[in-house]
């Protein structure tokens, strides 16, 4: 029998003076009131009750276990209320996991925005190339640039990442602007390590396509570095919009082939399948889609 349930008759048994008047502020039958305490009674091994045909009167253990009984019934309600206030109220640490370029230039402004709204509200952001177990590694929800997506998640989408081509305006007076993607096999091209060792860059127009071998000297798995290798001149790296726009408006790189279309990546906002998410991450999500969907 539950034990809370039982404190609860118990309890009102008490207040209401007899097991009829208990049974009917519970809608319980007199019997099954008595099973409650009877259950009770059982397991502390002592009588809690006196009883008369009409009255009960407690037993000296009964008058003191009522009062613990009324403690920790009111400390079950106030832990029902604390959680009923994180489902309404955006309070609390929310654990978010990003791809790093799209987590510092496009997600970080956002949660800045976010938290000037729900100053109840702390965001721990890690950002990381690999994708991340959400419920392994105790994350509320994450940010993913995938063509395939974990099916035992719920996934909203936010926006379209556009992958670019670029180098830096030295590496193009050294070797030529490239009129077409076969002018880049031989040259440096600088791989992202998480897309693997042998990765290959995919150029479209039309019904053209043109696959291209990463074959440069250096390899990383951090897009920034990357990115500053390109502007030293190393060599020529592809990387999402994200990353690239602000250099590529800066002039510190240049887009190569403008006119070919490289792969475009969804990117998703995704959580675990919580029958009923917090208040926090029920915000943020709205928040993120409003910004960036």
């Amino acid at each position: 029998m539950d034990k809370l349930r039982a404190m609860e008759v118990f309890v009102a048994t008490v207040d209401a003076g007899s097991f009829a008047a208990a049974a009917t502020a519970l809608n319980l039958s007199a019997v099954m009131v008595g099973k409650h305490i009877h259950a009770i009674e059982t397991q502390l091994g002592a009588r809690l009750l006196e009883r008369t045909t009409r009255r009960h009167r407690l037993t000296d253990i009964g008058a003191a276990y009522v009062e613990r009984c009324r403690d920790v019934l009111a400390t079950v309600q106030t832990a029902d209320g604390v959680a009923d206030s994180l489902h309404t109220v955006p309070q609390g640490i929310l654990r978010i996991t990003a791809p790093v370029s799209f987590g510092a230039h496009r997600l970080t402004p956002v949660i800045g925005d976010y938290l000037a709204a729900h100053p109840q509200v702390k965001v721990d952001l890690s950002l990381n190339d690999r994708v991340v177990d959400l419920a392994e590694e105790g994350f509320d929800c994450g940010v993913r640039m995938s063509r395939t997506l974990d099916d035992r998640l719920i996934a909203r989408p936010l926006a379209m990442s556009r992958m670019f081509a670029v180098a830096s305006p030295s590496w193009i007076a050294r070797y030529g602007m490239p009129a077409h993607p076969s002018e880049l096999e031989g040259h440096a091209l600088l791989n992202f390590a998480v897309w693997g060792p042998s990765h290959i860059w995919r150029f479209a127009r039309g019904d053209d396509v043109v696959k291209v071998p990463v074959r440069g000297q250096f390899s990383t798995n951090n897009g920034q570095a990357l990115l500053s290798a390109a502007i030293a001149g190393v060599g020529v790296i592809m990387q999402a919009d994200a990353l690239l726009a602000p250099a590529i408006a800066a002039g510190h790189v240049v887009q190569l082939l403008p006119d070919w279309e490289l792969p475009t990546r969804a990117v998703h906002i995704v959580r675990l399948p919580e029958v009923r998410p917090s208040a926090k991450l029920r915000s943020f999500i709205d928040f993120a889609l409003t910004r960036l969907g």
